[in-house]
C-alpha cells in the first residue's frame, strides 16, 4: 500500500455539498458535488433537512475518494467549509435533529432582533460579541427553535440537546457524536472565527453563557445544548 497522503476539503454550501482531494503540493486529484433541496416554509424563511446535508456531504466524500482510487487512511487531514450562520439543534443521544437547519438567509428572527434594540441590547452585544443585531446571525435562530419545537427548551435545560453551525454537524456526525471511542474523536475542534458567528461570544467559549444570556435566552439552556470543543 502506497505511504502517500492527501487533503481533504468539504465545502458545505447553501445549495450543494463538495468534496475535493489534494495532494501535498495542493494539485486537486478529485471532486465531487451534490445538490439538496432548499425548503421555503414561509415567504422570507429558509431550510434545508440537516439529515439532507450529512448524506449530501459523506457521499460526496466517499465518491471523491473513490474517484482518486485512496483509502481513508490515506487521508492526512480534512478542512470543513461551510455556510456559516446556518445553525442545527439535535439530540445529544441519538444525533437526530429536532427541527430543520435555520438557514443564515431566513428573516424569521427579525422581530426578535428588533426587540433586542428596543431593549438597548445593541451595543451591549456588539461588544460582547463584535457582531450586530440581525437575523442573519445564529443565536437567535436557536431560540427561535426552542420557543417552537414542543418540549425543546426543557430538554435542552436537562442537556439532552446540542446546537451548532453546520461544520459542527459534521463533526459530530463524522466523529460518530456520543458513540466515539478514540481519543481524537472525542474531541471537536473548531476554527475561532467560526466560533463566534452564532454571536455568543467572540473567540473565547468560555463567554458563550454570558453572551446568550443577552442575545438569545437563558444562559443555562446555551450552556447546556453546546457540544464540548476544543481549539486546537
Amino acid at each position: 500500500m502506497t505511504d502517500k497522503k492527501y487533503i481533504v476539503a468539504l465545502d458545505q454550501g447553501t445549495t450543494s455539498s463538495r468534496a475535493v482531494v489534494m495532494d501535498h503540493d495542493a494539485n486537486i486529484v478529485s471532486v465531487s458535488q451534490r445538490e439538496f433541496e432548499q425548503i421555503y416554509p414561509k415567504p422570507g424563511w429558509v431550510e434545508h433537512d440537516p439529515m439532507e446535508i450529512w448524506a449530501s456531504q459523506s457521499s460526496t466524500l466517499v465518491e471523491a475518494l473513490a474517484k482518486a482510487d485512496i483509502n481513508s487512511d490515506q487521508i492526512a487531514a480534512i478542512g470543513i467549509t461551510n455556510q456559516r450562520e446556518t445553525v442545527v439543534v439535535w439530540e445529544r443521544e441519538t444525533g437526530k435533529p429536532i427541527y430543520n437547519a435555520i438557514v443564515w438567509q431566513c428573516r424569521r428572527t427579525a422581530e426578535i432582533c428588533e426587540q433586542l434594540k428596543r431593549d438597548g441590547m445593541e451595543e451591549y452585544i456588539r461588544k460582547a460579541t463584535g457582531l450586530v443585531v440581525d437575523p442573519y446571525f445564529s443565536g437567535t435562530k436557536v431560540k427561535w427553535i426552542l420557543d417552537h419545537v414542543e418540549g425543546s427548551r426543557e430538554r435542552a435545560k436537562r442537556g439532552e440537546l446540542l446546537f451548532g453551525t453546520v461544520d459542527t454537524w459534521l463533526i459530530w456526525k463524522m466523529t460518530q457524536g456520543p458513540r466515539a471511542r478514540h481519543r481524537l474523536h472525542q474531541r471537536l475542534t473548531y476554527h475561532a472565527v467560526q466560533h463566534s458567528r452564532p454571536r455568543l461570544g467572540r473567540q473565547d467559549a468560555r463567554r458563550a453563557g454570558h453572551s446568550a444570556r443577552h442575545a438569545a435566552g437563558s444562559a443555562q439552556v446555551f450552556r447546556s445544548v453546546r457540544p464540548d470543543q476544543h481549539r486546537w
